[in-house]
């Protein structure tokens, strides 16, 4: 039976074809079962390995609905490998998640080169591997067609921490902005990208967590709002969480950017000659 997503997005139609990276746990896996539930064919790319084809079982089906296909994001002849793949056995791919990311702490800005290059390749690079191999293919199958890319908060507010993460999260939103751009000025484009925005989420790259923590989203939230979200047409799905309401995100973004226009050091929202500021920026 056809959903009202369905209805509001023809690319999630039973029948056509979803590709996620990333698709063996967190929000990728959750995605997965969403969109298998609606009676998508699913292909599941992530590392080699147990957890790969153990997730490829849990969506059920058969061969001639799941195909899950081991995939390094880093390496763009994967992703290559992947396309063909995915066009050779399900002939079209109408929605297309680059999902895979990592959050392997390399340290500071002057440490550790190999480390952060290996983050970037898989957060930025990975993401960009997964449109050069899908993107012409997509645009000229000429039917409705979505790209969802997974950034993170920490790629729009970067609070310390995890530099190089933010970083590659930061390309990702300028990216996507520009992907997004670059479609919808194509000629006789039915493809649409948009930027996931997770808030705490409980995945398989949560820091120091056993459990679910009590503020953390499940994936399988995050995959319900993105898909309620892209059925009103949103660019940017900006997730809420258990903690942090979107009014709360939205004071820290734009005091974020007042850094810039009012010429506050980097990072003002740390620094603690603002910190009373910021506290009345955001409770106003």
């Amino acid at each position: 039976m056809t959903t009202d997503i369905q209805t509001a997005l023809p690319a999630l139609a039973a029948g056509r074809v979803a590709v996620i990276t990333g698709g063996a746990s967190g929000i990728g896996l959750a995605t997965a079962k969403r969109l298998a539930g609606l009676g998508m064919k699913i292909v599941l790319a992530d590392r080699a390995g147990a957890a790969l084809d153990d997730a490829a079982t849990s969506l059920g089906g058969t061969a001639a609905d799941v195909l899950a296909v081991a995939c390094d994001v880093s390496k763009p002849e994967d992703l290559v490998n992947l396309a063909d793949q995915a066009y050779a056995g399900f002939g079209e791919v109408s929605f297309l998640m680059n999902n895979a990311g990592i959050g392997n702490n390399p340290g500071k800005p002057w440490e550790n080169l190999d480390a952060w290059k290996a983050l970037v390749d898989i957060n930025f690079w990975g993401v960009v591997h997964g449109v050069q191999a899908f993107g012409e293919r997509m645009l000229a199958q000429q039917t409705p067609a979505i790209i969802v890319n997974t950034g993170s908060k920490q790629g729009i507010t970067t609070p310390p921490g995890n530099l190089a993460y933010n970083v590659s999260k930061s390309a990702l939103k300028t990216y996507t902005e520009g992907l997004s751009h670059a479609l919808r000025n194509e000629p006789d484009a039915r493809i649409s990208a948009h930027l996931l925005i997770p808030g705490f989420t409980y995945t398989g790259i949560t820091e120091g967590a056993t459990s679910k923590p009590a503020g953390a989203w499940t994936g399988e939230q995050v995959a319900d709002f993105m898909l309620e979200s892209l059925a009103r047409g949103d660019f940017y799905i900006l997730c809420p969480d258990n903690d942090t309401p979107r009014a709360t995100d939205e004071r820290r973004m734009a005091w974020s950017i007042g850094d810039i226009i009012e010429n506050r050091p980097a990072l003002s929202r740390w620094h603690p000659d603002y910190a009373d500021a910021f506290a009345k920026f955001v409770s106003s």
